[in-house]
């Protein structure tokens, strides 16, 4: 069995984003990272590795710096790595999806995770695109996943609480926050992650044709100022301030 773990690389959540011209200008992005949610996803599918449920390939779909955060991924203890290279930045969400799914099917994988949503984008797509294209069951909101005899119980959230859910394969987990510590490179692991070869294709090779987008984007801008804070001193401002936080702030 192949377990296969969907990561994707974002502006790290403490890096500052530049606008120029009307687009992010990405070459001005001091860090990236995998983005979160996929952090916690790879943590879960490196324990479903090492409980014996099979072999473990990182997938990701973006340009070659993307590569970098497979590394760290193998370094970790992940396989095999698969680097579908493509400029996404114009592409829509059902494009990527068609390549991930076709990616996901090179690797032969019947278990997939990745995380709930992208800290970029946040559209939360992905996971059920993926799963629907590939014929899936797919759990969302996972926050601890394992294996159950011939199939994998998955500890998620919902408006009454925490349920467990258990699914047979294929089958693909989208993860929310966890509880458990996630694991980081050491140099033992850095090094033998530099031996490892990069599987790297394109979305032709696949057999993939994106075509069109269906989305166009006019324009990005970066977001508005927040006003300077307002201080208020003495016993006789408390209905002003009352007044603001009822009106303004809508707190109470």
């Amino acid at each position: 069995m192949t377990i296969a773990v969907l990561l994707k690389q974002v502006p790290d959540t403490t890096a500052k984003i530049a606008v120029s011209e009307g687009r992010v200008d990405q070459g001005s992005v001091s860090k990236w990272s995998t983005s979160p949610y996929d952090e916690y996803a790879l943590e879960y599918a490196l324990q479903l590795k090492e409980s014996g449920a099979g072999d473990l390939v990182a997938i990701t779909c973006g340009p070659s710096r993307s590569s970098k955060m497979l590394t760290d991924a193998a370094a970790v203890g992940v396989d095999s790595m698969l680097h579908v290279e493509a400029d996404t930045s114009e592409m829509d969400s059902k494009q990527i999806q068609s390549i991930l799914a076709a990616a996901i099917k090179h690797c032969g994988a019947d278990v997939v995770l990745c995380g709930k949503q992208a800290a970029d984008t946040n559209s939360g797509s992905t996971g059920p695109g993926v799963a629907s294209l590939i014929g899936a069951a797919c759990v969302g909101m996972v926050s601890e996943v394992s294996m159950d005899g011939d199939g994998f119980s998955a500890l998620r959230g919902s408006p009454s609480g925490n349920e467990r859910v258990v699914v047979s394969k294929p089958c693909l987990f989208a993860f929310d926050k966890a509880a458990t510590e996630l694991r980081r490179p050491n140099v033992k692991g850095i090094m033998m992650a530099k031996k490892k070869v990069i599987e790297k294709v394109s979305p032709g090779d696949l057999g993939v044709d994106i075509g069109e987008s269906g989305i166009k984007i006019h324009a990005h801008d970066s977001p508005p100022e927040k006003p300077p804070g307002q201080k208020f001193e003495g016993a006789e401002s408390v209905p002003t301030v009352v007044a603001k936080l009822r009106e303004e702030a809508n707190v109470i």
